[in-house]
């Protein structure tokens, strides 16, 4: 009972300060729309880019956007997952986005993602390789975090793969 234990809540293990622990997502959203706005090239590309992510409410999209988005209500990891997929399906090039967003992305994806695309993951680790984050547990399954979680949203068919020995 003792190896048990440790992977309940309330077992030994060392407690940490939460204290900064929220479910507000407005800081990294504005991250993700602070990092894609210099990639969104003509106005046709900002509206579906703006439609996509749901920042309608957002006012127009300019240098302001992400102040205002950061000072508005709160925003849930569903919005957060919204905009990331927004970027991926709307700007060309490859936008670096910060490794923590990316990997809350991909663990709601991994919840919520089509069948197929949970059974590919099943019982695995899925590590990025260009970020220090993983979900899962198992026999490990390797791939950049934007390929990670382009094939959980359905925006890719390219799961990611064991590494090579």
């Amino acid at each position: 009972m003792s190896d048990l234990s440790r992977f309940l809540p309330l077992s030994q293990r060392r407690g940490r300060d939460d204290a900064d622990v929220s479910v507000d997502r407005r800081a990294q959203v504005s991250q993700v729309v602070r990092a894609a706005l210099r990639h969104l090239a003509g106005e046709d590309v900002r509206a579906a880019f703006v439609r996509d992510a749901g920042l309608a409410d957002a006012g127009p999209l300019d240098e302001g956007t992400a102040g205002r988005i950061a000072a508005g209500p709160p925003l849930r990891l569903t919005d957060l997952v919204r905009v990331v997929r927004a970027v991926l399906v709307h700007v060309a090039d490859p936008v670096e986005l910060p490794a923590p967003v990316m990997g809350a992305v991909a663990l709601a994806a991994s919840a919520s993602a089509p069948f197929a695309r949970r059974a590919a993951i099943s019982g695995h680790t899925v590590r990025a390789a260009d970020a220090e984050w993983s979900i899962g547990r198992g026999p490990e399954l390797v791939a950049s975090s934007r390929q990670i979680v382009a094939f959980l949203l359905g925006l890719s068919d390219e799961a990611p793969r064991r590494p090579a020995n």
